[in-house]
This record gives C-alpha cells, structure tokens and sequence, in this order.
C-alpha cells in the first residue's frame, strides 16, 4: 500500500476525506504577487529606494529588470507550486512601448498599458488583481491621498480612478474577478498637530476614487489599513478604525482588506476573520509575515499563517467570501525561492485547515478536555503524505524536489543579471 492510501485511511477514521480535501484545494485561487521579483520597483518610474511608507532590505543578485525577466521569473514559480493562481499586480508595473504611445505619468495610465500583462495571464489560464501604487513616486509630497496640497491630491485621486478602468479591464478581459486594493504611506513620523483634516480628506479622495463607473460584480475594491511603519511611526491615515468602518460604511462597492503585518505584534487577524465575515459578505487578506514593524516576510508554515487557513476553512471562505493574496518582499534572498517557499507553504496551511476534522460539537457540548486532547492529536497526522499527493497531481514538485530547480535558474538564468 502507498503512503497516501495508508494517510488517507488514518484521516477516514478522523471521518475526514484526503480525496475530497485534495480537490477542495485545487480550485481556491491565491493572487501571486508580482512585486517579490524585482524589489517593488516597478517599470514607470526609474526609483533607486522605495518610499512613502515602504521599503526593502538586501541586495541578493538575480533581481528581475525588466517586464520579460519578471515574467519568466513568474513562470518559473508557477511551475515549482500546486493550485489555482492568480497574478497580482502593481500600477507601477505599467508597460509602456511605441506600440501603446510610450511612458504616461500615474495619473494617465490606461488598459493598454496593461496588455502584455494580460496577454501573459490569458497564456497560463489566470486571473488578475490590481493595486494602485501610491508610493515611490515624486508626487508623494509625502502624502497622497490625504495630502493638504490640492494639486496633489488631485493627481492620486486621478490615478486611482485609472485604476478603476484597469481592473474593469483586467476582470472583462481574463473572465475572473479584480480585486483593486486601495493602500497608501500616508502618515507621520511624529505626533501631528491634526488627525482629522488627514482623514476627512481620505475617506473624501476614495469617495471620487469609487465614483468611477465599474462593475461592483466584476471588480472588488478594498481598503487596506496599517498601524504603523517607517516614516509613519506617531500616525497612520488609513488606521485600521478608518479603513474597517469605510468598507462598513460603504459595503456596495467596497470590502476591507486585512494584511496580518498590518497590526500591533500581539494582535492576530486569524480572529478577525469571522469577526468581519459576522458583517460583511466578503472580505480581502494580504497573506505575510510580520516581524515587530516590518510586515513583509516570506510567508512561513508557523501558528499564525495555520490559524488564519483554518478560520477560512472554518468560515466558508473558500466559497469565495474570503479574497487571498500573498505579499511580502525579500531582497536578501533568491527572491524565486522567496516566492515558491510563501506560496507552497499557504498552500501547506489551507490543506492542513481542509483535513482538520470538525470538532465543533465537543465544543458547543463544553466538553473542553477532549476538545483540546484531539486537537493536539491531530497536529500528528500524516500530513506529509497528503501534501505530497496533492503536489503530485497537480503537477507540481513536492519536498525535496524543488529547491534543487531553483539553483538550476539561479547558475543559468538569474546570475547572468549582475
């Protein structure tokens, strides 16, 4: 007998089906971000460090310069992962050519600028999602969005309706729907003298944002909220207050997004998940790694990540009322293996949530010591087999198999970069 069958008759007397739970997996589509390529830089602009509210850290050689080595960076990675993928995009990864008129500012962008982009999405059979970027560009005054300067503010409101029309784009033209997340830096590095003008001007700059025309059934637009970062270390605009009671105020034609890097160090969105889901009928999460202040570490199969999978599971998420997509930026390592270890760990995280049994009559019974005595017994469980099982008939490397394809790319492709 193989080891899955043997796995899978363990997990039948746990009354959980592997073959099932497989098959769920294969069809939960998780936005793969484009970003963890080339250092969040982007091709509009020509930036040497990120700014307004964001950074990254290394200097690992290999990083993509141009839309052709990203893309076939991406390739690369979506070989080495099981699953449905989506692709996930920043505005700043605009393509200008003759063929489309050449370079435009932020504020200018249209679909067209986005063609190959799709073009290489319809080639792999995936979906897209969209983020306006409101950093690293010289109109960040700091602020956006939220800036007093009206000029300013008028720029970014412009950019964000552009990216409006490029999600309705991407949404009609790859037959799948565009979640556009709304996200910016804007704060301050020291106690401000005012918190409210700032906020009042945002919620009234998203406000002409959402009244560009669009399709609420095609395209999801999201607030993302944050605590606090570099630069903005006294006060953040888009507090996690303001972003949860917008999407509430707004909820026919925007939802939240939580990304778990975005909160105090003892705050966990996993517990968030059916909060919100008590309220709205969709949400959003950015998948990543908090370490203190800094949110966007490669995604690791730790507590947290596990917690976040199981309460997706748990809350009927997987039948599209929960949004998923990784974000994190590693420059001090091969940023592919970055990528397939987030991913294939998420992954890892929603099929360990799949072959959890449901132990929720113990709990509504208050019989709390057996409660906790199969939870524990559970995390024993031949996982291993399953996984590797799932990587298999997805076509995908499983453990061991991987990492050695990587180097491969690294000596033939990625060190001939530098």
């Amino acid at each position: 007998m193989s080891r899955y069958l043997e796995a899978k008759e363990i997990y039948a007397k746990w009354g959980v089906d592997t073959d099932k739970a497989i098959e769920t997996l294969k069809s939960v589509p998780v936005a793969l971000h484009c970003w963890q390529g080339d250092d969040v830089r982007g091709f509009d602009q020509k930036v040497d460090a990120l700014s307004g509210g964001i950074q990254t850290t290394g200097n690992y050689p290999g990083r993509a310069r141009t839309p052709e080595e990203l893309m076939a960076d991406i390739d690369m990675v979506l070989k080495l992962c099981p699953g449905t993928k989506k692709l996930n995009l920043h505005a700043c990864y605009a393509i200008f050519d003759d063929e489309n008129g050449g370079w435009v500012d932020r504020d200018k962008i249209e679909p067209k600028h986005f063609k190959k982009w799709v073009d290489f999405c319809k080639a792999r059979g995936l979906g897209c999602d969209f983020n306006p970027t409101f950093f690293s560009h010289p109109k960040c005054d700091p602020l956006t969005l939220s800036s007093p300067n009206e000029e300013t503010r008028k720029f970014w409101i412009e950019h964000g309706k552009a990216c409006i029309r490029i999600s309705q784009y991407l949404a009609e033209e790859l037959n799948c729907e565009c979640v556009m997340n709304i996200w910016t830096g804007d704060g301050f590095k020291d106690i401000p003298a005012d918190r409210m003008g700032p906020r009042v001007r945002y919620k009234e700059a998203i406000d002409e944002i959402l009244s560009e025309p669009f399709d609420f059934n095609k395209v999801k637009p999201c607030v993302e909220s944050k605590v606090f970062g570099i630069g903005v270390e006294a006060y953040t605009v888009g507090s996690a207050e303001f972003s949860l009671s917008y999407a509430a105020m707004n909820n026919d034609k925007c939802i939240p997004l939580m990304d778990n890097g975005h909160y105090h160090p003892t705050e966990v969105v996993s517990d968030k998940i059916p909060a919100l889901l008590a309220f709205f009928p969709e949400i959003a999460l950015h998948v990543t790694r908090p370490i203190r202040w800094d949110s966007d570490h490669v995604v690791l199969l730790d507590d947290e990540t596990k917690e976040i999978a199981k309460e997706i599971v748990r809350c009927g998420g997987l039948r599209g009322s929960v949004k998923i997509a990784l974000d994190y930026f590693d420059a001090s390592i091969n940023r592919v293996s970055a990528w397939t270890v987030g991913f294939r760990n998420f992954q890892k995280a929603m099929l360990m949530a799949l072959l959890t049994p449901d132990m929720t009559d113990l709990q509504n019974a208050n019989n709390w010591t057996e409660l906790m005595v199969k939870q524990e017994e559970v995390k024993t469980l031949p996982f291993g087999d399953v996984w590797a099982e799932y990587c298999k008939t997805c076509g995908a490397p499983v453990d061991g198999e991987w990492f050695g394809k990587v180097k491969e790319y690294e000596a033939e492709i990625l060190k001939e970069r530098n």
